[in-house]
């Protein structure tokens, strides 16, 4: 039997048709209720965006979720875990600053904040996991302890997972860095010849992969170098590189990674059976994922808001609607795709995102059966 992915556009001619009243409507219709008991602790995973990032699910509607758990009996709390990369979000202190510049603060989000995984990511626990590649994983002690989750998802591309909807964010988003670090298998090594020495690379590696050539990082001249044995594989050289100038194994380690990171979204929902909910939202679909500090334009129109209890479902009803979109004039998909075309293969070529689907639903984590019902 398909699994009901609840559906509602962003027309708006009333207060009953506002954005708002949709999110509440949709929660209502998909059953965020059943997921809550009285008395329950309730994570709302979201993410608070990189600074410099504007295309976040923003906190004004991420409030109305908190009010529907609230009228459910649930005590809700907002969290995000710290990234494997430097940046905004790389500790909790830093993230928490990042998330209150974004307004991700108690007092327009109507519940608190926390980051999942302690300080600097030394709280996780493992948890069974029967994948192809994982026994076990490791999740944030903040979701593994709360009763229920309620997972808000930005949907958009991303270079390496080729899209990024409910999968990808509980994934690498309930993990602490060593979790992130067990997903990313890739090893990567500069183009020399379309190396700009532009230094990007050098700047977002976490572990001082990347250097110069020559080893005088004083040398603006001389263009990057990866260290294999010090490289993890996060890929934050391949996303902040403008110039293709990162290389690795698209054939052999981007399947491996996506199917790892599926097995993650899993492990994330340990001890959760009935006690999830998925909201997508398909809107300011850009090219890469809100852990940039940046936003580039909308590849298609914004589609609307999706609702289910199902993330391999709710991700392929949000990769259908931006398939069947038109392409937006001037984004980075002008002239490239049409409508009905891959946009996220088009956007990623070498990239493998419908294995998050198809894996998921091999592993159990839920399945590409859907029926999509408008409110």
């Amino acid at each position: 039997m398909p699994v009901p992915v609840h559906f509602a556009d962003l027309r708006s001619r009333s207060t009953r048709t506002n954005t708002e009243s949709k999110i509440a409507r949709l929660c209502d219709a998909a059953g965020l209720s059943a997921a809550v008991a009285k008395g329950d602790l309730v994570a709302i995973k979201i993410h608070f965006g990189e600074p410099g990032n504007h295309t976040f699910v923003p906190p004004w509607f991420a409030r109305v979720v908190a009010d529907k758990v609230r009228e459910a009996g649930g005590r809700p709390f907002f969290a995000d875990t710290n990234t494997l990369y430097k940046g905004g979000r790389s500790d909790a202190q830093v993230h928490l600053e990042s998330a209150a510049r974004h307004g991700f603060v108690p007092e327009v989000l109507g519940a608190p904040v926390l980051i999942a995984d302690g300080l600097k990511g030394s709280d996780w626990r493992e948890v069974p996991v029967d994948g192809k590649w994982f026994k076990a994983a490791k999740v944030a002690g903040g979701f593994l302890d709360a009763d229920a989750m309620i997972v808000i998802s930005h949907v958009k591309g991303h270079g390496m997972a080729g899209f990024g909807g409910a999968i990808k964010n509980i994934a690498m988003g309930c993990s602490p860095p060593a979790g992130k670090r067990e997903q990313h298998c890739m090893k990567f090594e500069v183009r020399s010849a379309k190396c700009t020495a532009c230094g990007a690379c050098i700047e977002w590696c976490p572990t001082g992969a990347l250097g110069r050539e020559g080893g005088d990082p004083s040398d603006r001249k001389a263009k990057a170098l990866v260290d294999k044995a010090k490289c993890i594989g996060c890929g934050e050289c391949l996303l902040h590189c403008k110039f293709d100038a990162i290389g690795m194994d698209w054939n052999a380690d981007i399947p491996e990674f996506t199917e790892k990171m599926t097995e993650y979204a899993l492990a994330a929902l340990h001890g959760k059976k009935g006690k999830a909910f998925f909201l997508n939202f398909v809107t300011d679909v850009i090219p890469d994922c809100d852990c940039t500090p940046w936003s580039d334009a909308a590849v298609v129109p914004d589609q609307g808001i999706l609702a289910s209890t199902d993330p391999v479902a709710i991700d392929a009803a949000s990769v259908d609607l931006v398939r069947a979109a038109p392409v937006a004039r001037g984004s980075a998909l002008e002239g490239k795709a049409e409508a009905g075309d891959d946009k996220f293969a088009a956007l990623h070529p070498e990239s493998r995102g419908l294995l998050q689907l198809e894996h998921g639903e091999k592993i159990g984590l839920g399945s590409r059966d859907y029926e999509l019902k408008p409110l």
